[in-house]
């Protein structure tokens, strides 16, 4: 198993990329402390995963519900290996100019602010081990950005740029920073990214922008995240893997 022995965490693990990556994280021996917004979601992926996880409710742009997915790691599994910041938002797509100020401030928090309240909490537990891996779950909006989602393409590439700086000031403590970048995907947010209805006439005018001919899927995403967090790919850091059938040709 490729990860046997190894503690994780994964943030959005109780739909979509997020489960997938935990499922596969524990299927490949690792002990996985599940953490989403979604109680009653996450506590039922855990219940089905078994005894290798623990499942904490948490908002990611709030410090003290970080913090407690941190403890619940060290408390439970007596450490820290691996982190998967997967929790993320967007807006509907829409003009640039209709999307509000609260909306754009939550977009922030939860999917920039969350990257440094981890970063904070999870350093010095890897410290303490000697190296750690943190997977940072981007999008391909960071490097080619579809109209009508401006300010969520913006926080993605804000993740792009921070798992590059993160990689090269960490790489000296032997923790490597990775990103990866899916394209649209068949998730919960599929209908908020097309702005639209998700119908077979609606997906072709997506689904033709991506050279593959289909849309990214969890197994996706988890099989990127797995080959980032083993040992394989010890030597790798800084990467944002576009996981987007061609889609940034």
């Amino acid at each position: 198993m490729k990860l046997e022995g190894k503690v994780a965490i994964v943030t959005g693990a109780a739909s979509g990329f997020g489960r997938a990556i935990a499922e596969l994280f524990v299927f490949e021996g690792a002990r996985v402390i599940l953490a989403d917004i979604n109680g009653a979601g996450v506590r039922e992926v855990a219940a089905s995963l078994g005894e290798n996880t623990v499942a904490v409710t948490c908002d990611v742009a709030q410090k003290p519900d970080v913090d407690a997915i941190v403890r619940a790691a060290t408390e439970a599994f007596g450490g820290l290996d691996i982190v998967v910041n997967n929790a993320g938002i967007t807006h509907k797509n829409r003009p640039l100019l209709e999307v509000d100020e609260a909306e754009f401030d939550r977009i922030y928090a939860v999917n920039v602010k969350s990257i440094y309240l981890s970063t904070i909490a999870v350093v010095p537990q890897m410290e303490k081990r000697g190296a750690g891996t943190i997977i940072n779950i981007a999008s391909t909006a960071g490097v080619r950005p579809r109209p009508g989602l401006t300010w969520y393409n913006g926080s993605k590439g804000a993740v792009i740029t921070l798992t590059k700086s993160l990689a090269v000031e960490l790489a000296p403590k032997n923790i490597r920073v990775n990103a990866i970048n899916p394209v649209m995907g068949e998730t919960g947010l599929l209908t908020q990214f097309m702005g639209m209805a998700d119908t077979p006439e609606n997906r072709k005018k997506f689904v033709a922008t991506i050279p593959m001919g289909r849309l990214s899927r969890p197994d996706d995403i988890a099989n990127a995240a797995l080959f980032l967090a083993e040992p394989a790919s010890a030597f790798i850091t800084g990467v944002a893997l576009e996981v987007d059938g061609g889609r940034c040709v």
